[in-house]
């Protein structure tokens, strides 16, 4: 047991995040109470759990770790130059990052710019197959040999993103996309900062992902992650913060509200419904 817990300690990558220079408090996103009053983030195991009502500023703080850790994006322009980030990038220069050992590997990944990367693969699949179909037209009084050199790069790049994907993302269900996609971009020794990864995904397609999260610890990986979902929140061995009552609190899977209240749902829905 002490050597399991020894190598999940492995993979972490960013130990701490800390406020080293607080700005003006009446400004967004510096007015955000839970930013007011955020003094530092001690990351002690390989995933971490962000959990808390939307508004409390849970998101915020994961964008800023993000583009302080300089993580790539997936789906969306880069954190860089991003418009909707630049709260987060301000909020990011007043953050310093203490790292165990620095890693380029790895992503950030926000729900809703999952639908617009698959889309964006499907219209650069469409616009070579165009080109496919244009060299057919223009060399049709060349030679087949000529053709297809004219044919080729589309044709390979029509294969690697096919093989990268197996298929068309935008083909699939929404959640096997989803998952497609995580799993393709996976390496070993990564940062993985994710927002609401569970957005597209049904029930058993969460674990699923747990699962791939859970294999990728084993491998080096540091998972950030914001959520809602019960599932992911009962990730084994996780820390679990809070960011209700405008603080962050470390608490135990029991003691989440959203837990609480699914827990008092499920086994009584009628006492809620009733209300309705």
């Amino acid at each position: 047991m002490v050597n399991l817990v020894l190598e999940y300690n492995k993979a972490i990558h960013l130990k701490e995040v800390y406020y080293k220079n607080k700005q003006d408090i009446n400004r967004y996103p510096f007015n955000i109470p839970l930013i007011k009053n955020f003094d530092r983030l001690i990351f002690e195991n390989a995933v971490t759990i962000f959990v808390g009502e939307n508004g409390t500023g849970k998101s915020t703080l994961l964008e800023a770790i993000a583009a302080a850790a300089g993580s790539i994006t997936v789906g969306a322009e880069s954190v860089e130059i991003n418009r909707e980030l630049e709260p987060a990038r301000q909020l990011a220069n007043s953050l310093k990052l203490i790292w165990r050992i620095k890693t380029n590997k790895g992503f950030f990944l926000r729900a809703e710019d999952f639908l617009s990367y698959a889309k964006k693969l499907g219209r650069i699949k469409e616009d070579m197959e165009e080109e496919i179909d244009y060299a057919e037209n223009r060399y049709n009084d060349r030679s087949a040999y000529a053709k297809s050199l004219a044919q080729l790069p589309y044709r390979n790049s029509i294969a690697a993103l096919d093989s990268m994907y197996d298929g068309e993302l935008n083909a699939r269900s929404h959640g096997e996309s989803f998952l497609k996609l995580f799993q393709s971009r996976l390496v070993a020794n990564g940062l993985y900062i994710l927002d609401e990864p569970e957005t597209p995904l049904s029930p058993m397609n969460q674990f699923t992902l747990m699962s791939l999260i859970k294999e990728m610890t084993n491998q080096g990986c540091q998972f950030i992650v914001a959520t809602h979902s019960p599932i992911l929140m009962a990730f084994p061995q996780a820390d679990i913060y809070s960011f209700d009552d405008a603080s962050i609190e470390k608490v135990s899977f029991n003691e989440i509200e959203h837990i609480k209240f699914m827990k008092a749902f499920l086994n009584n829905p009628e006492k809620f419904i009733k209300y309705l």
